[in-house]
């Protein structure tokens, strides 16, 4: 499992990091758009639609919410949407967090969480997009939220390994813990500081240290918000997609909850500045 799960990772990083830095924003939409809406197809399954067929339709229903998404939201909408995600992130964060009571499985359809999960991937995506469109430094700043995901990611899981002692939300994710959370945040300051050294962004380091501490912290409340959903959906990928990795819910849950809180909260500090 490890072999498939480096290869992989071998394989996507470079895709990914070259298709930031030199696609088109068209292009990048487009591809980035298909990667969503294949996860559109693992949030289905997750809520409850029971065939094939119909997690299919979900998933053209997304993509059709993204191509309108393209075609008509401006920056007012994309900052009023992006104000509503982030609000939802940092209250379900703290209630992941704090879960200690078992998690029964849940059957049947729950078209409110279908519904939801719709708006968390549109406005993932359209978050992406925002960030990637900004400026000449748009890919830049969009690779350095992706670094930031992994380092934190990355650090969370050595540090648990090494120091996890205290369950973070084990009714959640058992293998999280609060050790593990720490090295993560350590790991969003070192890239915080990196990025300032890089001078990408006219923030003051007070102020974009705490917006990458921020970031890691709803990146782990994306994490665990997948856990849940496949807990209840009594699963343990969303899918089979990507070998090692599981689905491509798997692999852009932090995602899903970082990017809309870093890319507001890039533009509100720069505002400020």
């Amino acid at each position: 499992m490890l072999r498939y799960r480096i290869l992989t990772a071998a394989i996507l990083v470079p895709l990914v990091v070259a298709g930031v830095l030199y696609a088109s924003s068209e292009a990048l939409a487009a591809a980035f758009g298909l990667f969503v809406v294949l996860g559109g197809r693992e949030m289905a399954r997750l809520c409850g639609l029971p065939s094939p067929a119909a997690q299919w339709v979900y998933a053209l229903l997304l993509g059709l919410l993204l191509a309108a998404l393209y075609r008509w939201a401006d920056a007012a909408l994309t900052e009023r949407l992006q104000v509503l995600a982030g609000l939802f992130w940092l209250m379900a964060t703290l209630a992941l967090f704090n879960i200690r009571r078992p998690l029964p499985r849940v059957s049947g359809l729950r078209p409110a969480m279908a519904a939801l999960g719709l708006a968390q991937l549109a406005v993932a995506w359209l978050s992406v997009m925002d960030l990637h469109a900004h400026g000449s430094r748009g890919p830049a700043l969009l690779l350095f939220l992706l670094v930031l995901i992994w380092t934190a990611d990355s650090a969370a899981y050595f540090a648990g390994r090494a120091f996890g002692r205290h369950k973070l939300s084990p009714q959640v994710s058992p293998g999280k813990t609060w050790e593990g959370a720490a090295g993560g945040l350590l790991g969003a300051l070192a890239c915080g500081l990196a990025f300032h050294r890089l001078q990408l962004a006219a923030v003051p380091l007070p102020a974009l240290l705490g917006l990458c501490l921020l970031t890691a912290a709803v990146s782990i409340g994306g994490d665990l918000w997948e856990s849940l959903l496949k807990r209840q959906a009594g699963l343990k990928d969303s899918g089979t997609l990507l070998p090692g990795h599981g689905g491509v819910l798997d692999r852009i849950d932090s995602l899903i909850a970082a990017a809309p809180v870093f890319a507001l909260g890039l533009r509100l500090l720069e505002g400020m500045a």
